[in-house]
């Protein structure tokens, strides 16, 4: 099929006026697909369309002054645009990048999900023979597209994808995709701060919960009287004062400091799609962020998700999906009335938005909608053991928090709704090889029963740096998450990810690994296993062997885990049709696991995609 031309335009010629928290802040930009004729000619001229396509590339990373809230910041971009550019690809031929480095520092370019020789990775004294390109060089990456999809880059080089070094990849396929479109855009998602991000690490360290300006109040409490009673609301604030544990604990950073971006536009303005109606428009969505988890809908339109991070799955319509730090999804829209509808995406904190316009008429726009409430974490986001339903707070090791006073708690009345595991039947778990924790761990008899799988923590994992340790983890796979749940639309969830093409004949699993994930947020330390970065040795992995990873969050937050040079087989419960992702996201308290075909060697980065969480929660691979 012949597939319609994908464009993307943006502007950095912003406004001067801000609202409160990042709500509304920046710049105007408008996407138009081809056929869109004279208009296009018009407005791509003034608002700058930034399309690459072919086999050979002249990236130029430099400085670009920027102003998206009233006061002018300098932004790292390439080809001084904020994103990158957009570089279209075609899947079997060979690309060749010279990127040239005009900062003042060293700098990289990573291919986020792209499968590649580890020399091409693009991670400084990691992927092999690259330790990033220095201040006034050229490196030339080459490399064979061995995939299609969506995808992006970045930079691997200090905090430099915060300020502005990131853009899109689009990759058409050799055979005809398995659905049809008449127009094709690319959505990406972004937060920017006019704060240098040394000054927001600084303050995360010294304050872990600076930003979070939505801690629960009086009126809150007084809510929970009136639903739950005054016994239940005493119990329960008394458990979270005693854990020294905020239920509002859903983001880092936040709209206090983040203005959230649509194809680099602020709120005010946000991005423009044009659309006839009847049409069916693919939206590709980007989550390039360096902190913030989107909330994503278009109210008044379905969306059909036809891929995970660049790969097909099973078609699946929802009326909303959370898209963690660093993952894509591609749906399909098909608006049957003639009338604007807002792309409307909301951080997982509710402290602010991007938003975008899909119409048929520039003139025409749709309503903003409200954002939800805050929502609060529940006992289950904090790994509590509920299988026994003794109520004996079993399920959390605080010691680091004096949590003496939590033995033997009455935790009854509460909700375990969200943890149904009928998603995890007939996954297979077979052979299961805890050595890498330092401990063994018996099978199951049952493979597919997970709810009363026997979770250790390493010895590394006690003392200050970690507060926290999940003996009750679930697989939590068709729960959409905090904030998302019961919310009276249909949410998508890992659950609902099936791969296109049957997985049956993929190889068995010979070695499993556990990695907990762990840290201390008062003292803002972050590790696997409670070991930071700096000190841990790399995991060792043999060219040929199938791996199966469990992740054990021990913490509260979501961490979307990306391993570089490798396919992660989710598993989601139906071993024929495993979704194939680059980026998982690991719910707090919960656990999940997937399966590697390690087939690639040379070294590669595993870690946090959480900017901020990278310097500690993070492993180099090492493949021989």
């Amino acid at each position: 099929m012949k597939y319609p031309q994908l464009t993307s335009t943006t502007d950095v010629s912003l406004s001067r006026r801000r609202f409160v928290k990042g709500l509304a802040l920046g710049g105007a930009a408008a996407g138009l697909a081809l056929n869109s004729g004279s208009l296009l000619a018009s407005l791509s001229k003034k608002q700058g369309t930034q399309v690459l396509s072919g086999t050979d590339f002249e990236l130029n990373i430099s400085e670009q002054a920027v102003n998206f809230t009233g006061t002018e910041r300098m932004a790292t971009t390439v080809n001084g645009s904020l994103p990158a550019p957009i570089l279209r690809w075609k899947e079997g031929e060979t690309v060749t990048l010279n990127v040239t480095n005009h900062l003042a520092e060293s700098s990289s370019i990573h291919w986020h999900g792209l499968i590649l020789p580890s020399g091409m990775d693009g991670v400084p004294g990691i992927s092999n023979g690259f330790s990033g390109i220095p201040a006034g060089e050229t490196f030339t990456y080459r490399f064979p597209v061995k995939q299609s999809g969506t995808y992006w880059y970045h930079s691997h080089s200090g905090f430099q994808e915060q300020t502005g070094l990131y853009g899109p990849i689009v990759i058409d396929p050799k055979e005809p995709e398995p659905f049809e479109y008449d127009r094709d855009y690319v959505v990406m998602l972004s937060d920017w701060s006019d704060e240098d991000p040394q000054a927001i690490y600084s303050k995360l360290k010294k304050l872990s919960h600076y930003y979070n300006f939505n801690e629960r109040t009086h009126t809150d409490l007084m809510t929970d009287i009136k639903e739950k009673g005054l016994v239940a609301t005493w119990r329960d604030r008394k458990m979270w004062n005693e854990m020294r544990m905020s239920q509002r604990d859903l983001s880092d950073v936040t709209g206090y400091t983040y203005t959230y971006l649509m194809n680099g536009a602020a709120p005010n303005s946000g991005w423009t799609g044009m659309f006839k109606k009847g049409e069916k428009v693919r939206l590709r969505f980007i989550n390039g962020s360096a902190m913030t988890f989107f909330d994503l809908r278009i109210p008044g339109l379905k969306m059909t998700v036809v891929a995970a991070d660049g790969q097909y799955v099973q078609p699946v319509t929802v009326d909303e999906f959370r898209i963690g730090v660093a993952e894509t999804y591609d749906v399909i829209v098909e608006p049957e009335d003639d009338r604007a509808y807002t792309v409307f995406a909301q951080d997982i904190a509710r402290s602010g938005y991007a938003r975008g316009t899909l119409t048929p008429d520039v003139a025409k726009t749709a309503v903003i909608p409200a954002m939800d409430s805050v929502p609060n974490l529940s006992h289950g986001d904090m790994g509590m053991d509920m299988s026994a339903m003794g109520h004996d707070m079993a399920g959390m090791d605080h010691s680091q928090h004096d949590m003496g006073a939590m033995k033997g708690m009455d935790m009854s009345g509460m909700d375990h709704s969200q943890h149904d595991m009928s998603a995890m039947k007939g996954m297979d778990m077979s052979g299961m090889d805890h050595s890498a924790m330092g401990h063994d761990m018996p099978m199951q008899a049952n493979p597919s029963d997970f709810s009363n799988k026997p979770i250790k923590h390493a010895e590394t994992e006690f003392g200050p740096h970690v507060d926290a340790r999940a003996d009750g983890p679930q697989y939590r796979l068709d729960d959409p998450g905090v904030g998302l749940r019961n919310n009276g639309r249909r949410v998508l969830s890992y659950a609902d990810l099936r791969n296109l093409y049957p997985t049956n004949r993929e190889p068995e699993v010979t070695r499993e690994l556990e990695l907990h994930l762990t840290g201390n947020m008062g003292r803002y330390m972050w590790s696997i296993n409670g070991i930071k970065f700096a000190d841990a040795e790399p995991l060792q992995w043999k060219l040929g062997e199938r791996i199966r990873i469990t992740f054990v969050n021990d913490t509260m937050m979501n961490h979307p885990m990306h391993l570089h040079g490798m396919w992660s087989d989710l598993e989601t419960g139906d071993n024929n049709y495993l979704p194939r992702k680059h980026t998982v996201i690991v719910q707090p308290g919960a656990r999940i696991s997937y399966r590697v075909t390690v087939d690639a060697e040379g070294g590669w980065a595993y870690h946090c995609h959480l900017l901020y969480h990278m310097l500690g929660m993070f492993r180099t691979v090492v493949v021989s």
